[in-house]
């Protein structure tokens, strides 16, 4: 297995785990466990997201692809007046 990315925290880690998933790559996020003990560990380097060997390089592709993708015209609302629309 190879360290391909270093997400922010772990919501985003799970986010490109589940979206790898999808792609039909498998993906571990190392070091969630110790995300509970920020304070006490240094605060950088904690998340790896773990790949096969053979799947790296599409999985770096994929999770480029992701972080550059952009809302769809339309999508977004007009204002955001403390209301969250779902």
């Amino acid at each position: 297995m190879r360290r391909i990315y270093e997400p922010e925290n772990l919501l985003e880690g799970q986010l490109l785990v589940d979206m790898l998933a999808s792609e039909g790559v498998a993906a571990h996020l190392h070091g969630q466990h110790l995300a509970g003990a920020v304070g006490e560990l240094p605060a950088c380097g904690l998340l790896g997201l773990m790949v096969g060997d053979a799947d790296a390089e599409r999985a770096r592709m994929l999770i480029a692809e992701y972080n550059a993708a952009q809302p769809l015209p339309g999508d977004e609302p007009e204002s955001f007046q403390g209301v969250l629309l779902c």
